[in-house]
């Protein structure tokens, strides 16, 4: 039921976005609007209330129950681990907006800022951190335990609608449970699709620089087929083969250029950023956490911050699952640790190496980036690169790691959506996951033909809504069955220790009356 609804609803999606593109753009805008206006503080609050409730499991006392059982141990290194959750959960994102959001932010500052002043460069880069740190991993992170929880320590299906078992019971089986999976399954494929779509335009930007292919519709739709192939390969294979090889390669690749950029860029540039950044992120980061703007009326805030959060809430369900899927025999403090805070460093890091050198790169003249800016977010990365040495070697590298970043995004999205459409644990039949495979390519294309980077960030804002209300319900669904575990645990860790101090005191006395028989004897 949930398979056969949720592909009826993209296959609508798909056909009005592509017989009435124009129409249907006016749409999403008009509804867009709407949203912001009247529920724009959710998102924020939500996200907010998010982060807060990982760091107390993190730092409390259920911190120590471990996924998959007492005795659990995880299924991949800590490497691969990494590599998954990275590659998965934002890797083609962080290579589209890592030049080109702080110079955005320089050129059209938030706060009331003067646009390109020194105050508009730190900000830039604080709200870059903010937009990929701490609070997306903590989206990411409490889908993903929840999952992970339900899935190996209750025996649940790997479904959305199990997570609410605690609250609504047995209709997490009946068509509460079904509307739920549904709601997820949709904002999963728009998600998933909308980053593919940033993906896309970015990879043509990068023809365009490498080989001099104009960037037009009919390539970003070939640029779509050919990685429909690729992906589809490689999740045929499954988690433990093409999947964890790809994440594992791509890592690998991204460090190369990250290192490249770092030596052959202003290196003392981009440390005394990153500290910098650091600092004044912390310092500000219950302030931007809820910062709206009702008084001055700007729009910079439903722009980026609520279009961030909005995006990261559609993707939870894919990368909560995938993550989940990867994650037994994990504690809940490691994995909180693993998921949140360990991503968002190697985030801060590769923001301050691709934005700190666009900054430097803008503010001391050595490129024009504003204007690249102008000809489309896309361009801002390659347009960078020419203020380096290497120019072409760093662009091909960038080409190569877009597409690859583009595939384990997209096999690993394949795999979730299967799996969040199929009553039964386990894989899920290949059918389905082509059938998926060919859905999300599908949302890429027409949403591209509809327009652009504005439909898409508007998609992605209006089918989050409903997760992020759920989202909450989710919270209190989980920490009601870790409370119980952890008071489970503590009974049966009692009772252990009385039936030790049982066990001591009949020694004890058995030895005593050994002794006594002794002292009696002849």
């Amino acid at each position: 039921m949930v398979f056969r609804i949720s592909i009826a609803l993209i296959i609508a999606l798909v056909l009005i976005a592509g017989l009435a593109p124009g129409p249907f753009n006016d749409v999403i805008q008009s509804g867009l609007g709407h949203i912001i206006r009247s529920t724009g503080w959710l998102y924020l609050l939500v996200v907010f209330i998010t982060l807060s409730f990982l760091m107390y499991l993190a730092f409390g006392r259920l911190g120590s129950l471990r996924i998959g059982g007492e005795d659990a141990e995880p299924d991949f290194s800590n490497a691969s681990w990494m590599s998954m959750l990275f590659a998965a959960g934002m890797g083609i994102g962080l290579v589209f907006w890592g030049a080109a959001e702080p110079i955005s932010h320089f050129v059209k500052p938030p706060e009331g800022l003067a646009p390109q002043s020194m105050e508009a460069a730190r900000a830039s880069m604080r709200y870059a951190f903010f937009h990929w740190g701490l609070h997306p991993w903590a989206i990411y992170a409490l889908i993903g335990l929840a999952m992970a929880w339900f899935q190996f320590n209750r025996n649940g299906r790997g479904l959305i609608s199990d997570l609410l078992q605690p609250i609504i019971g047995a209709h997490h089986r009946g068509w509460m449970g079904t509307v739920v999976n549904v709601a997820a399954v949709v904002a999963t494929a728009i998600g998933v699709a909308t980053t593919l779509g940033f993906g896309t335009i970015q990879i043509a930007a990068g023809l365009h620089r490498v080989f001099g292919i104009q960037d037009s519709i009919p390539v970003q739709l070939t640029i779509i087929a050919v990685a429909f192939v690729l992906y589809m390969a490689s999740t045929t294979s499954g988690v433990n083969r093409g999947i964890k090889w790809l994440s594992n390669f791509n890592l690998g690749l991204a460090a190369v250029l990250l290192a490249l950029v770092m030596v052959l860029g202003p290196t003392g540039f981009i440390f005394d950023t990153f500290t910098t950044t650091i600092g004044s992120y912390l310092n500000s980061l219950v302030t931007m956490s809820l910062r709206m703007s009702p008084f001055s009326g700007s729009t910079w805030v439903a722009d980026w911050t609520i279009f961030y959060w909005a995006w990261w809430i559609a993707w939870a369900p894919f990368v909560g699952s995938f993550i989940a899927r990867v994650s037994r025999g994990r504690s809940i403090r490691e994995f909180v640790l693993g998921v949140v805070i360990a991503p968002s460093v190697l985030g801060f890091l590769w923001f301050s190496v691709f934005g700190g050198t666009a900054l430097w790169s803008q503010i001391f003249g050595h490129v024009d980036l504003a204007q690249a800016l102008g000809n489309g977010y896309e361009t801002v990365l390659f347009t960078m690169f020419d203020s380096l040495p290497m120019p072409m070697v760093l662009s091909v590298i960038a080409l190569v790691l877009l597409m690859i970043f583009f595939v384990t995004s997209a096999d690993s999205a394949v795999l979730v959506l299967a799996t969040m459409s199929t009553e039964e644990a386990g894989d899920p039949p290949l059918a389905r996951r082509m059938v998926w495979g060919v859905a999300i390519a599908l949302i890429a294309g027409v949403l591209l033909l509809a327009g652009g980077l504005t439909a898409l960030q508007g998609m992605i804002t209006i089918a989050a809504l409903p997760f992020a209300l759920l989202m909450l319900l989710v919270m209190w669904s989980l920490y009601r069955v870790l409370d119980m575990e952890y008071a489970l645990q503590r009974r049966r860790a009692q009772r252990a220790r009385r039936m030790m101090d049982a066990w001591i005191e009949r020694e004890i006395a058995a030895q005593e009356e050994t002794r006594d028989e002794a002292a009696r004897a002849p």
